[in-house]
C-alpha cells in the first residue's frame, strides 16, 4: 500500500489530525538533520578538508541519494520501525499516541542539541514510540519483541563494531602509508576524506531517512483510519521531502555537533578522519542491508574513538566521551518516559 502526492495533498487540507502528524514528523526529521546528520561531515569539516557550507550541501545531496537508492533496493529498516509497535485497533487513539511520541522526540533531541551533545534520534524515536504504545495499551502488549530485538542488535553493532572497525581501519592506513612523506599524502587524504564524508552522508540517509519515512507512512495510514496496514511502499515524493527537510536541519544547527564530534572528542588528522568515515560507512552499509536499525551517531562517534585509540588511548578526550555515553544511556528511559507521559496527557485531553 502507498499514497500518491495528489492524494496526500487532498487529504491534508481536510484532515487536521493528518496535518498535525505531518508537521510533527517533519519537525522530528528537521531535528534529526541538525543533531544526527552533522556526524556524517564532522570529520571532514574539523580537519578543514572541506568548507562547512560546501559540506552541508554535500550532506544534503547524499542524504537524498541514500534515501532514494537504499529504499529502492532494501526498505528493511523502514519496515522494522513501522512494525516495531502495535498502537491497537483504534486509529484515533493510535494517532494521538504517535503524535505524543513525536513531540517527546523533539523535546529530547532539542535539549541534547542545546548542550552540544550528539544524541541518537534513532534511539529517541524507538524509545518515544515504544513509551507511547505502552501508555496506549497499559502494558507491554503493544511492543513487537521480534522487531525490538533488532534494535538491541543494532545498539551492539553500532557501538562495538564502530569502535573496532575504526581502530582496525586506522591501523591499516598507518601500516600501508608507513615511510611515506606525510606532506605528499595530505592532498590524497584530503580528497579521500571528502569522499568518505559523502559516503557517510549517503549511509545516514539510507538509515535515518528510512526510519522516519516508516513513521511518516504509519501516521498517514492512521490518519486515514487504517490501523491494519501490514506492508507498504514508500513513494518518491516522500523521499524527496524527507531528505530536503533533513538537509535544512543540518544547515540550521549542525555546527554544535560538528564541534563536539569532530573537534572536542579527538584532534583528528586527515588520514584519521578518512579512517573514521570509511569505518562508519561500512558499519551502516552492513546494518542497512540486513534491515537492522542502528544509530548513525553511535556508529560515527565510536569509529572516531577507535581511530583515536589506534594512535594512543590518551588522544581521546574521555571526558567528552563520558558525556556522550551518559546521554546515550539515558535516551531509552528518558525519551520513553516522556513519550509515555505525553501520550497519557494527549489521550486524556483529546
Amino acid at each position: 500500500m502507498t499514497i500518491s502526492l495528489a492524494d496526500f495533498l487532498s487529504q491534508i487540507t481536510v484532515n487536521p489530525m493528518l496535518a498535525v502528524t505531518v508537521i510533527l514528523t517533519l519537525g522530528v526529521i528537521l531535528v534529526n538533520g541538525w543533531t544526527d546528520a552533522p556526524n556524517a561531515i564532522a570529520t571532514c569539516v574539523s580537519t578543514q578538508a572541506i568548507h562547512p557550507r560546501a559540506a552541508i550541501i554535500m550532506a544534503a545531496v547524499f542524504n537524498f541519494l541514500g534515501v532514494l537508492v537504499m529504499t529502492i533496493f532494501n526498505a528493511g529498516v523502514a519496515s522494522t520501525i513501522y512494525n516495531m509497535v502495535d498502537f491497537g485497533g483504534d486509529p484515533h487513539e493510535s494517532l494521538i499516541a504517535l503524535c505524543a511520541a513525536l513531540l517527546a522526540i523533539v523535546v529530547w533531541a532539542t535539549a541534547a542539541w542545546w548542550f552540544g551533545i550528539p544524541t541518537s534520534e534513532s534511539h529517541a524515536l524507538i524509545a518515544g514510540v515504544s513509551g507511547a504504545a505502552i501508555a496506549l495499551h497499559g502494558g507491554m502488549d503493544g511492543i513487537n519483541a521480534s522487531e525490538w530485538i533488532k534494535v538491541i542488535y543494532g545498539l551492539l553493532l553500532s557501538t562495538v563494531l564502530g569502535f573496532v572497525m575504526g581502530w582496525l581501519t586506522a591501523k591499516t592506513v598507518q601500516y600501508l602509508c608507513r615511510g611515506m612523506d606525510r606532506g605528499k599524502t595530505r592532498g590524497v587524504f584530503n580528497k579521500a576524506q571528502i569522499a568518505g564524508g559523502a559516503a557517510m552522508a549517503f549511509m545516514h540517509g539510507a538509515q535515518d531517512g528510512q526510519k522516519f519515512m516508516g513513521v511518516f507512512m504509519l501516521g498517514i495510514f492512521l490518519a486515514k483510519g487504517n490501523a491494519a496496514v501490514g506492508e507498504f511502499s514508500i513513494p518518491v515524493w516522500l523521499m524527496i521531502l524527507c531528505s530536503a527537510v533533513m538537509g535544512l536541519g543540518t544547515s540550521i544547527g549542525g555546527y554544535r555537533i560538528i564541534k563536539a564530534v569532530g573537534m572536542d572528542m579527538v584532534k583528528l588528522e586527515r588520514y584519521q578522519g578518512f579512517s573514521a568515515d570509511l569505518a562508519g560507512a561500512g558499519c551502516l552499509l552492513l546494518s542497512s542491508l540486513t534491515g537492522i536499525p542502528v544509530s548513525t551517531t553511535h556508529t560515527k562517534t565510536t569509529a572516531i574513538m577507535g581511530v583515536g585509540a589506534a594512535r594512543r588511548v590518551s588522544s581521546v578526550n574521555w571526558g567528552v566521551v563520558k558525556e556522550m555515553v551518559l546521554t546515550w544511556v539515558l535516551t531509552f528511559p528518558g525519551c520513553g518516559v516522556i513519550g509515555f507521559l505525553t501520550a497519557k496527557l494527549f489521550i486524556w485531553v483529546f
